[in-house]
């Protein structure tokens, strides 16, 4: 409902539309950087090689 001037009278009222930068809105990141190594002061490692050496004997 719009008032006399047009403009709606409490914010419960106002109808907000995202859709023209709805790809744009970033609520929150995907990735932040405590997911990250350099995000807990640690260099970047690969720990794949290590993985696949210690796989069981009963995988071969």
């Amino acid at each position: 409902m719009a008032g006399a001037n047009g403009w709606a009278t409490t914010d419960d009222q106002r109808e907000v539309s995202f859709e023209d930068f709805a790809d744009e809105l970033v609520v929150l990141p995907d990735h932040t950087t405590d997911d990250t190594d350099a995000g807990w002061g640690e260099r970047a490692s690969n720990n794949d090689d290590r993985l696949l050496a210690d796989r069981p004997p009963h995988w071969d």
